[in-house]
């Protein structure tokens, strides 16, 4: 919600040095997604915070809703799972995170393990999968300080095996871009250093 430069004026008055702008991307039709991707690149032209254009996929059945013309455009691409499942259906949740660890057009998983609480938690056998998967792939996870995910234990697992790890507000309004007290905190309480965060070269 808000204007572009909204958003990146806030992340200037935060005294960020890198913010990135995501949008949902079943909001974008193909003509939209063009202004969106030009209207990014021109606040970040005017904008001392490296300003970077992605977008947040959404990961179904068949994989993540997103293609190869889309992606050549972006600066990176957030993939996350926004349905809903029944108790002890973490199978199909873990399945959809999967898809998208192997999917070539995604570089981070989004608020992993937000639904946990409602359809059950993976045994740790499965979270090692995970990992590993994602460690293979090159990926990225989300820590989001909107929806307080993943686990401390998950991230201590992601930063043991090398597997990058993102800062999210996952602001909604303008006013909330670069509100990360949590995502910091959990962070440096599971160990992780600048090195374990992607785009740690342009911090």
């Amino acid at each position: 919600m808000g204007l572009i430069i909204d958003n990146v004026s806030w992340a200037e008055a935060r005294g960020l040095r890198l913010v990135g702008i995501s949008d949902h991307i079943h909001y974008l039709t193909p003509a939209t997604f063009r202004s969106y991707v030009a209207e990014v690149r021109r606040a970040a032209e005017e904008s001392e915070v490296i300003v970077l254009v992605g977008v947040e996929a959404n990961i179904l059945d068949s994989g993540p809703d997103i293609t190869d013309d889309f992606t050549e455009k972006l600066d990176y691409v957030i993939a996350s799972v926004h349905d809903w499942f029944g108790v002890g259906e973490v199978h199909r949740y873990l399945e959809r995170i999967k898809l998208a660890l192997m999917d070539k057009n995604v570089d981070v998983i989004g608020h992993f393990g937000n639904i946990f609480p409602w359809i059950g938690y993976p045994s740790q056998e499965e979270l090692l999968e995970i990992v590993e998967l994602a460690e293979a792939y090159g990926k990225a996870f989300e820590i989001s300080s909107r929806y307080r995910v993943p686990e401390q234990e998950f991230i201590k697992l992601c930063v043991r095996r090398g597997v990058k790890l993102t800062f999210a507000s996952d602001a909604h309004r303008p006013e909330d871009v670069g509100a990360l007290s949590w995502s910091i905190k959990v962070f440096e309480r599971a160990g992780g250093k600048k090195e374990d965060l992607l785009f740690s070269d342009l911090l």
